[in-house]
């Protein structure tokens, strides 16, 4: 397995090695050296990015927020105006693309959350990277008038969170959902949210 790629810096490598691995292998299979093996990378290479195990796990978070990012990309909802439907055929795409796409940076997401809860010193850094995406959410849950914005934030990770781990390593695995039935069911959950 070799992640490299001519464009990335050497950071980028190893975490995207990382994130491969647990993926792949869970967290007993990330080590330094099958970092370096699988992105191609002399032996040492990693230590050299990341010397203890905790930076390297912090650096696979980081890397981790920002490819998943691009996955969850959310900026076609920015516009206030769009209304309920349009927000549940954005979040619709993004939960999709994580259970296709996306799926390896989900298993490797459910493997470093499962870490940060025995860590308390990564799960401060997990939690900081994913807050990002639950504040964009909020701002997008007021636009469309949500009364309680937190508490809907939260509903909605849950629900798309429970989908995706259903679908990705849960009872479903077999059968992740067409964007279509994903659509259908944020459209419920935002109707019974924002219902006056």
């Amino acid at each position: 397995m070799s992640v490299r790629s001519p464009s990335a810096s050497r950071a980028d490598l190893v975490a995207d090695a990382a994130l491969a691995l647990l993926a792949e292998r869970g967290m007993r299979g990330l080590t330094h050296r099958a970092v370096d093996e699988a992105a191609g990378l002399p032996l040492g290479s990693t230590s050299n990015v990341a010397r203890t195990r905790q930076a390297l796990l912090e650096l696979a978070v980081r890397r981790h927020a920002e490819r998943e990012a691009r996955v969850l990309e959310l900026t076609e909802l920015q516009d206030p105006s769009a209304g309920p439907d349009a927000l549940a055929d954005g979040l619709a795409l993004a939960v999709h693309r994580s259970l296709t796409e996306g799926r390896e940076l989900l298993i490797a997401r459910y493997e470093l959350a499962l870490e940060a809860t025995r860590r308390p010193e990564l799960r401060a850094f997990y939690d900081r990277t994913g807050a990002v995406f639950k504040e964009q959410l909020a701002t997008l849950l007021t636009a469309v008038g949500s009364p309680d914005p937190a508490r809907h934030v939260l509903s909605l990770v849950a629900w798309a969170d429970g989908l995706m781990f259903s679908c990705a390593a849960g009872s479903f695995s077999a059968e992740a959902p067409g964007l279509a039935e994903v659509r259908a069911g944020l459209r419920e959950l935002l109707a019974g949210m924002l219902a006056r």
